[in-house]
C-alpha cells in the first residue's frame, strides 16, 4: 500500500486590496498622518516666532544684509505684510489654515511664497530620491539572489558587502565617488551635472548605503523562505533554482524590506540635502542650506513640513503596496 504525502503548496493570499480591514487601516493612517503633519507645522511655526528680538527688524536685517536701526513706520509695514500685528493665536490659525491650502508662508529673504520657492526645486530632488530608491532595490535584490545559500564563499561575500555598505555615511560615499570617477578618472562631471549622466554619482551616493540596509533585511527573510515547504515543492516539480528563487521565494522575501521603503524615501529626501550640496545640484537641499545661512525661517520650516508630508504619504503608499504583495495582512 502506497502512502501519499500531501504536497504543501505556496501560501495563497486572498486576492484584492480593497478589504474592510485595509480601508480602515489606511483611514487610520491618514488621520494619524494629519496629526503628525499638524504637529510638525506647529513646531515649524514656533521656530518662526522664537527668533530673538523683533521679527520685523530681523527680516529687514536679512534683506539688507547688515544690522541697522529702522523707523517705526518701516517696522509697521513689515508687521502688516507678514501679519505680525495680529495676536499669536490668530497668526497660528492663519499659518495652519494656509497649510491646508498649500501656503507655507512668505520667505524672509526673497519675499516670495515659500511654496513657489520649494516648488521650483522640488522635481530634481524627487527624481534623485526615487531613482536612488529604485537603484538601491536593484542592488539589494541582485546581491541577495546571487549570494544567499549559493555556497559559503558567495554567501559570506554578500553578507560582508551588505554590512559594509550599510555602515557607509552618504557624505563619505559622495566624496569618494567624486575623487575616483570625476577627478582621478574624469568620467562624470565634478559638480553641477543635472542631466542623466551627471545624476549617476549622486544617485549611487544615496543608493549604495541604502542597498546595504535593504539587502540585510531581504537576506534574513530569504534564508527563512528557502526553508519553507512550498520551496521544496517547487523544486520537486523540476524548476531550476533561479526559477524557484524568482518565482516563489523573492515575492515573500521582499515583504519586510517593502515596509522599510517608506522610511527610506523620507531618509533619502533628508540625505539629498547633503548630496545636492556635495555635487552642486539644484534641489530642496540647496534651498535649505541657503535658508539656514540667511536665517530664512519660513523657508526652513516649509522644507521641514514638506519632508514630514513625504514621510507620511510614503508610509501610506508602502502600506498599500505591502497589502498588495501579501493581502493576508488585510485579514489581521
Amino acid at each position: 500500500m502506497t502512502t501519499t504525502t500531501p504536497v504543501t503548496a505556496e501560501p495563497v493570499a486572498p486576492p484584492g486590496w480593497f478589504t474592510a480591514q485595509n480601508m480602515r487601516r489606511t483611514a487610520a493612517q491618514i488621520v494619524s498622518g494629519l496629526g503628525v503633519l499638524a504637529a510638525a507645522a506647529t513646531v515649524a511655526w514656533l521656530a518662526q516666532i522664537a527668533i530673538p528680538g523683533d521679527r520685523a527688524t530681523a527680516i529687514l536685517n536679512i534683506r539688507a544684509g547688515t544690522q541697522q536701526t529702522y523707523t517705526p513706520e518701516q517696522l509697521a509695514e513689515v508687521d502688516k505684510a507678514f501679519g505680525f500685528d495680529t495676536p499669536l493665536v490668530a497668526q497660528w490659525l492663519t499659518y495652519v489654515t494656509g497649510l491646508l491650502h498649500g501656503d507655507l508662508g512668505t520667505s524672509y529673504s526673497q519675499f516670495k511664497p515659500v511654496t513657489e520657492i520649494i516648488g521650483n526645486q522640488l522635481a530634481p530632488s524627487l527624481v534623485l530620491t526615487v531613482s536612488a530608491l529604485v537603484v538601491a532595490w536593484i542592488i539589494a535584490v541582485v546581491v541577495s539572489l546571487s549570494t544567499v545559500r549559493r555556497g559559503r564563499l558567495r554567501d559570506g561575500l554578500g553578507t560582508a558587502f551588505e554590512a559594509f555598505t550599510a555602515s557607509l555615511p552618504q557624505y563619505w560615499v559622495g566624496v569618494i565617488l567624486l575623487v575616483i570617477f570625476a577627478v582621478k578618472i574624469p568620467i562624470f562631471p565634478v559638480i553641477g551635472g543635472d542631466g542623466a549622466w551627471g545624476s549617476v554619482l549622486p544617485i549611487l551616493t544615496l543608493a549604495i548605503p541604502l542597498s546595504g540596509f535593504l539587502g540585510q533585511v531581504i537576506r534574513d527573510e530569504f534564508e527563512k523562505v528557502l526553508d519553507q515547504p512550498f520551496i521544496t515543492t517547487a523544486r520537486t516539480r523540476g524548476l531550476s533554482e533561479t526559477a524557484v528563487r524568482l518565482g516563489h521565494g523573492l515575492r515573500h522575501a521582499v515583504v519586510p524590506a517593502v515596509s522599510l521603503s517608506g522610511w527610506a524615501l523620507g531618509a533619502l529626501i533628508s540625505g539629498a540635502v547633503i548630496v545636492e550640496n556635495v555635487f552642486g545640484r539644484p534641489g530642496v537641499g540647496q534651498i535649505l542650506v541657503t535658508a539656514v545661512n540667511t536665517r530664512d525661517i519660513p523657508t526652513v520650516s516649509g522644507v521641514v513640513v514638506l519632508i514630514a508630508a513625504i514621510y507620511i504619504v510614503a508610509n501610506i503608499l508602502v502600506d498599500v503596496v505591502y497589502s498588495i504583495i501579501d493581502p493576508r495582512l488585510g485579514e489581521s
